[in-house]
């Protein structure tokens, strides 16, 4: 009983992850229609295709605030909403301003969804399965960016007005994640921690933990530091630890070069002198592995631990983006090497930081600072995103690919050592037991 339930409200609240990765993909076959439909300058189109990022920012910047005062689950309402709309009103602008404005609140929603959807998925996870769980949220946005490619793909058949439909068709999962969130209960922790509402929250743990929920409500009311929740701010001593490991962590995903890899892939395959049809080819490749992976890493990591899956992947990504650079640099580019070094780098990011991430920054921090602690290295790892995303064409032009891909390998030999000096192994221990290790009192 206990298994599948909370198995369940996972599932349903890890759809929040399948739309954050929908929305973040599906513009990539919308965006030259649209660029023509509104015949777009390129800073007017750049803008188009930055909007979302730009909400989503803004969204994981916020999101602690109403995942707080409202609650984790009527939070999720709100992503629910924000999708939703975001998917009809952008299939139905009628003018660019429209369709920005409606943009932006997708990327909103995403934002705050990489707060909210971890924290939430985090606290009702009993400690022994809270990885798996929390890693289906990642599991779900990578299987997210694949369906955007396949519906993609499919509707564009469809004429001039395919776009519309591309992004219109998230209407139904959005509807669907809106109508499941009425089935889920609220986070036990904020009830007791926020509204104090026990005998609630004590219902709730019955069912993830039905053997020890007694001692478990003790637990979590003892976990705040007297008034801790109502006047202690993140950036205070006693929480510089997990401060500090979540802006690391989220800050070493950005600079190992993913998401440059995932947007500009077909860019960089032709830099290595493939044609445009085998570089798409090559793109959906990466897109399989990632999927693969991901799926194999939320399968180990409460067996073997985040920490370790850190160290192998830190080992494999060191190696592929190294290989990449020296291809880059000795301008030998025989076959298919460069791709199959990039299949290599997404195979061990998602083996190790795609799968860790989410689940490591919503573990780090106490109840009290959860959503504020989950909102700094979502905000943390959106802005390096963003930073990424806009310098990687420049850079990549200036400096060349060699001197590019070889600053993406040393910032993957200074994450093997954080991981290998300070990251501390989280499995298999409860939220607060966690969080009163890494405190500084």
């Amino acid at each position: 009983m206990r298994k599948h339930s909370v198995l369940a409200w996972s599932m349903v609240v890890a759809l929040g992850g399948f739309l954050f990765g929908f929305d973040t993909a599906v513009i990539s076959g919308a965006e030259k229609s649209i660029q023509q439909y509104w015949h777009l300058s390129v800073v007017a189109h750049g803008l188009t295709i930055s909007i979302a990022l730009i909400g989503t920012v803004i969204g994981s910047l916020f999101g602690a605030r109403p995942s707080d005062i409202f609650g984790r689950k009527n939070t999720l309402y709100f992503i629910a909403a924000a999708y939703l709309l975001s998917s009809l009103g952008t299939a139905m602008a009628s003018n660019w301003y429209v369709f920005l404005l409606f943009r932006l609140l997708g990327g909103f929603g995403v934002g705050v969804s990489s707060v909210t959807a971890p924290i939430y998925i985090s606290e009702v996870s009993p400690a022994d399965r809270r990885g798996q769980l929390v890693g289906l949220f990642q599991f779900n946005v990578v299987l997210g960016i694949l369906v955007s490619y396949l519906s993609n793909y499919l509707i564009s058949q469809g004429g001039e007005t395919s776009w519309r439909w591309m992004l219109g068709v998230q209407a139904f999962p959005s509807l669907l994640f809106l109508v499941l969130i009425k089935f889920i209960p609220e986070s036990p922790r904020w009830l007791i921690l926020k509204k104090g509402e026990t005998v609630k929250a004590l219902e709730i743990l019955r069912i993830i933990n039905p053997l020890n929920c007694d001692e478990e409500l003790i637990t979590i009311q003892n976990s705040t530091l007297g008034d801790t929740g109502k006047t202690a701010r993140l950036f205070s001593g006693q929480y510089k630890t997990s401060v500090m490991l979540a802006i690391l962590f989220a800050f070493f995903n950005q600079v190992s070069g993913i998401n440059a890899i995932i947007y500009y892939a077909p860019r960089i395959f032709e830099m290595a002198g493939l044609g445009a049809h085998s570089s798409l080819l090559s793109t959906v490749g990466l897109g399989l592995i990632n999927f693969v992976f991901t799926l194999i890493a939320i399968n180990i990591i409460d067996k073997i631990g985040r920490r370790v899956l850190m160290l192998i992947g830190s080992v494999g990504l060191i190696s592929s983006l190294f290989l990449v650079a020296f291809t880059f640099y000795s301008g030998q580019f025989s076959g298919f090497a460069i791709p199959v070094y990039m299949m290599v780098f997404i195979g061990f990011f998602a083996f190790s930081q795609g799968a860790v991430i989410w689940v490591f920054i919503s573990e780090i921090f106490p109840n009290e600072m959860r959503a504020k602690g989950q909102t700094l290295g979502s905000s943390t790892h959106w802005i390096m995103a963003a930073v990424i995303a806009f310098c990687f064409p420049y850079l990549a032009e200036r400096l060349g690919g060699a001197t590019t891909f070889f600053f993406f390998g040393s910032m993957m030999v200074l994450q093997l050592i954080f991981v290998w000096r300070l990251m501390p192994e989280t499995k298999g221990k409860s939220l607060e037991q966690i969080g009163t290790n890494l405190l500084i009192h």
